[in-house]
């Protein structure tokens, strides 16, 4: 009887082991591109923000109007709209309380800033440890599938005498697969892992930056006020 090589044909005469490996490896590959493109999304966005953000910054605007616009926002902040909207609150909050020095509010300021950028940086990296576990895992996954395939095929292939490769090129085959279905889920995850990671320090960097230069900024404003009291 002629085998059928065809990827369908291989998966329908393949063992039950083998087959969950496949679809487990399937599931892998879907879930590891929706994670790819809901990332790609998000910091794509986060880019443009802070773009768009520091180019209205820069350019001059009031701080306490740019504040109070932000603030309007709600939730609806992201990136360094929330740093800036965090650290100048609690600025603002400590320079109106009666007898804080200087340094003590850009203590407190700096400390906010910081905090809210480990919470974006935070956001920016969620779901990139699931990229690098497929990314992983899946080649010894279909690894694993592939010799219990072969072993199988050589198993049957003892077992009649008159043996030929025609007998066992279709099992081969098969759990060959495995093997070419857990590159196939681990090398995207693995291109988009470092890509993303790469992605994340330079927008960390573009975070870190702009809060040291607004902390000066505001250290500058803050002693100004206590001089001119």
């Amino acid at each position: 009887m002629h085998a059928d090589i065809s990827f369908i044909g291989l998966f329908l005469q393949a063992s039950l082991l083998v087959k969950l490996v496949m679809l487990t490896l399937l599931g892998l590959s879907v879930l590891s591109w929706a994670v790819i493109i809901q990332r790609h999304k998000l910091l794509k966005a986060a880019r443009v923000n802070a773009v768009a953000f520091e180019d209205k910054f820069w350019s001059g605007v009031d701080l306490n109007r740019f504040y109070q616009e932000l603030s309007a926002r709600g939730d609806n902040t992201s990136g360094l709209e929330t740093m800036f909207v965090n650290g100048f609150k609690e600025y603002t909050r400590l320079t109106q309380l009666n007898g804080k020095a200087p340094n003590a509010v850009m203590d407190g300021t700096y400390r906010s800033m910081r905090v809210t950028l480990t919470r974006e940086v935070e956001k920016l990296e969620n779901n990139l440890p699931l990229l690098a576990t497929i990314g992983s895992t899946t080649p010894y996954i279909g690894l694993f599938g592939t010799v219990w395939g072969i072993m199988n095929s050589f198993i049957a292939l003892g077992a009649v005498e008159n043996a030929t490769l025609a007998m066992v090129a279709p099992g081969i085959a098969e759990a060959l697969i495995a093997t070419a279905m857990g590159l196939f889920a681990a090398i995207p995850a693995v291109i988009a892992y470092n890509r993303y990671c790469t992605m994340v320090e330079k927008q960390e960097l573009t975070y870190i930056n702009f809060m040291e230069e607004f902390t000066s900024i505001l250290h500058r404003q803050a002693f100004t006020s206590k001089d001119n009291d």
